[in-house]
């Protein structure tokens, strides 16, 4: 049985940098793991690069054959992942131990874990080949500073969620360079009183009811919390998370 994680989040939210992190962690307590990278937009890495999907098609190619843009070149390149998933990804997991861990550093177009069915069936595909597969959102801490932005932010961990149907760890990424902790540490336990209290003097009067809605749905079905990610303590925040993430794989 392999072992997977998928990293996942809004372009820019710090997903390779999460990996190159643990990748590093890793090494440090000798526990071994390898680092997909399903972005074919990307260029530069922190981390050896197990797999590329680059190797099979990247953004540069399709916009240049195809005249595509950047969001459509990179739909196409993920359905094109998604077409081969039996041929290219079958044959480059074959490589792999069946006691193995891969991590998947995903692109952070928000379509592709909300409502495109792309990581869905690529999640299917692994556990088809005996892989338990867990996900790792991650959020910049910066785009927390108020009460409206935190809603967005649970309302888009929440679709991941539900789109991927997995063990899933949230995650606020950069918080080595917030300036004001207590403005992200209130949105970490927040009381659903104070959530609908402050959402409430955000949003106009005729909002009440759905603000109401918002804050129960994150409350009472406890769905969707964040876990605050400071590479300045990288060594005791990635032992417990990794622990927690290796858990969730198993």
């Amino acid at each position: 049985m392999g072992y997977a994680q998928l990293v996942i989040g809004p372009a820019g939210s710090g997903k390779s940098t999460y990996c190159s992190s643990l990748y590093r962690h890793c090494e440090t307590v000798r526990r071994t793991m390898h680092i997909v990278n399903l972005d074919p937009a990307a260029e530069n890495f922190d981390y050896p690069v197990a797999m590329d999907i680059r190797e099979l098609i990247s953004l540069e190619d399709v916009m240049e054959e195809l005249g595509l843009g950047p969001n459509g070149g990179l739909i196409y390149c993920m359905e094109h992942l998604e077409d081969n998933l039996d041929d290219w990804l079958a044959e480059e997991l074959d490589n792999y131990l069946d006691d193995d861990y891969l991590v998947f550093d995903c692109p952070g177009q928000i379509e592709l874990f909300t409502h495109v069915p792309v990581l869905r069936n690529f999640v299917d595909h692994l556990k088809s080949r005996n892989f338990n597969v867990c996900a790792v959102y991650l959020l910049d801490s910066q785009f927390i500073t108020d009460v409206t932005k935190f809603i967005s932010g649970c309302m888009a961990s929440l679709s991941a969620m539900v789109q991927l149907e997995l063990p899933h760890v949230n995650i606020l990424s950069k918080m080595d360079l917030v300036t004001n902790k207590k403005e992200i540490e209130d949105y970490l336990n927040p009381e659903s009183q104070f959530l609908l209290s402050e959402l409430n003097q955000h949003m106009a009067p005729q909002f009440a009811k759905l603000n109401k809605s918002l804050i129960e749905l994150v409350d009472e079905y406890s769905m969707v919390s964040f876990m605050p990610l400071d590479l300045r303590k990288e060594s005791r925040y990635f032992l417990y998370l990794s622990s927690m993430v290796w858990c969730l794989s198993l």
